[in-house]
């Protein structure tokens, strides 16, 4: 339990001693789970985030599968809208709750980033698989500024991070498609 000198969020440190009764777990609410590990894709193990973006991109096929071709990019930009916009608070609650600044169980950050990475890929298996390879690759290099994004307070520097990744991603599908280099 907190004390007036003390937070949730403190650690104690090295030299301190712990008490022998653990205190109470404090707990993100169920909504913030369910939402912050994307339906649980963020306990899967290793990488959670690439677990995380694969959920997106699997459940992106689901969708875009009964979406008309003119619906794909705006169904795309809702998703990573509503991704983002439901993401940011979520993943605050957990980050909070865990006392961490960026709890690899939370990948609501990777199908927000994923889904901005596939916005204007045609429905097919290349450009899909090319937007979940450099969407992984951009997020785990994590390029200036999208480093300096993780600094943001809370949900904000959980998620927006991940659409500067997201957004390189989107840049170089871009050219691929572009230059027809995705069949």
């Amino acid at each position: 339990m907190a004390t007036p000198e003390t937070s949730p969020m403190s650690v104690a440190s090295p030299t301190e001693p712990s008490s022998a009764t653990p205190s109470p777990a404090i707990r993100a609410p169920l909504w913030a789970e369910i939402v912050g590990t994307y339906f649980g894709a963020g306990y899967g193990r290793p990488g959670p985030g690439t677990w995380g973006s694969a959920a997106a991109v699997l459940t992106w096929v689901l969708v875009a599968h009964f979406l008309q071709p003119q619906w794909l990019i705006p169904g795309a930009i809702i998703y990573a809208a509503l991704a983002t916009i439901v993401g940011i608070p979520a993943a605050t609650r957990i980050a909070r709750a865990m006392g961490t600044e960026d709890p690899q169980k939370v990948v609501i950050d990777e199908v927000a980033g994923q889904m901005v990475a596939l916005i204007g890929a045609p429905f097919a298996w290349k450009p899909i698989l090319a937007g979940f390879i450099l969407f992984r690759t951009f997020d785990i290099l994590k390029p200036p500024p999208v480093r300096q994004l993780e600094r943001l307070p809370e949900g904000w520097g959980i998620v927006i991070d991940d659409l500067g990744a997201g957004l390189y991603a989107l840049l170089v599908m871009q050219v691929l498609l572009h230059f027809h280099l995705l069949g």
